[in-house]
């Protein structure tokens, strides 16, 4: 016997819905971000011309490319508080996935045009105002150690926000790398050193975009977000009072911090009162951070749990 009752909240206790709070907005932080960022872009690119250096304008070009992701990460985070309309029942939560795997792909574009731009360098070294490289670079630091700041509350927690965090901390970790090779080509004469740091550039940023790729394209085609233990899930599931299997558990990412549950629970005792759903609820999101369980309860085995299905 299967019970199929829909509620939320705490009405009649066949099947229930909880709602998380809503994530902190960072509106301001893209705001500053991309203002400063975007600055130092057209300031970077315009030394980087002047001083001939193509760490530094592979350093701008990354930079640019983070200024877009930031632009279409803050997109991302405004589309997803839209409510849910008859045609998209959940809202656009998912845009954050969207955002986050569209942000890794274009890092991986981005270090493609670094690369090659690096090694056609090796062939034809050119003199680099190493003073200026430095200078320009140091102030990447800051702004960027500042951006990635803005952040670092959320990176934990969402993967879109995490996105834009990673561009920071990478950049700014590059510019220190930018000026550490200017520093060195000044003391040595060594040109290949601008290109080199080029390539040490694509390595950092590859190194730091891996995790969003795998991230974000296990959430687009609607895995268990990596936070979350399904067999843990499973486990809890089936220790709740009058539980003996839980069985079709699925787990997902409605958006990039938000992840949400269906399961089916035989309970032979019959239905258990609104308490067993609150409690669940509760534990569902203190335990594993899944904001949007359904529950629904089997009165006996059935057919489908007899048949061994997931």
């Amino acid at each position: 016997m299967h019970d199929h009752s829909h509620d939320h909240g705490s009405h009649a206790p066949g099947h229930t819905h909880s709602h998380a709070h809503a994530p902190k907005d960072f509106g301001r932080a893209f705001v500053i971000g991309i203002t400063l960022n975007f600055g130092f872009v057209a300031v970077e690119a315009a030394f980087g011309i002047l001083a001939n250096s193509t760490a530094l304008l592979a350093d701008a070009g990354h930079n640019l490319s983070d200024v877009i992701g930031l632009v279409i990460a803050w997109g991302a985070a405004i589309l997803s508080k839209r409510p849910p309309t008859p045609r998209f029942t959940y809202g656009l939560r998912a845009s954050s996935i969207l955002a986050a795997l569209g942000n890794a792909l274009l890092l991986i574009f981005a270090c493609g045009a670094i690369a090659w731009e690096a090694i056609w360098r090796f062939a034809e070294p050119e003199p680099v105002a190493s003073t200026t490289v430095m200078v320009v670079a140091g102030i990447g630091i800051l702004i960027n150690g500042f951006t990635a700041w803005l952040f670092m509350s959320g990176s934990k927690s969402d993967l879109n926000i995490r996105g834009a965090y990673l561009h920071m901390v990478a950049d700014a970790g590059v510019s220190l790398g930018v000026v550490v090779a200017g520093a060195a080509i000044m003391f040595t004469g060594w040109l290949w050193l601008d290109p080199v740091t080029s390539l040490i550039i694509v390595a950092v940023i590859l190194w730091s975009t891996w995790g969003l790729l795998r991230d974000s394209i296990n959430l687009a085609l609607g895995g268990v977000p990596a936070h979350i233990d399904l067999e843990a899930v499973k486990t809890y599931l089936q220790s709740l009072p009058g539980v003996v299997r839980a069985h079709h558990v699925h787990v997902w990412g409605m958006s990039t911090n938000e992840a949400a549950l269906t399961a089916h629970l035989v309970m032979p005792g019959g239905h258990p009162g609104n308490d067993f759903f609150e409690k669940a609820q509760h534990e569902l999101l203190a335990r594993f951070g899944i904001a949007h369980p359904t529950l629904q309860i089997e009165i006996g085995e059935g057919t489908a749990a007899e048949a061994g299905d997931e």
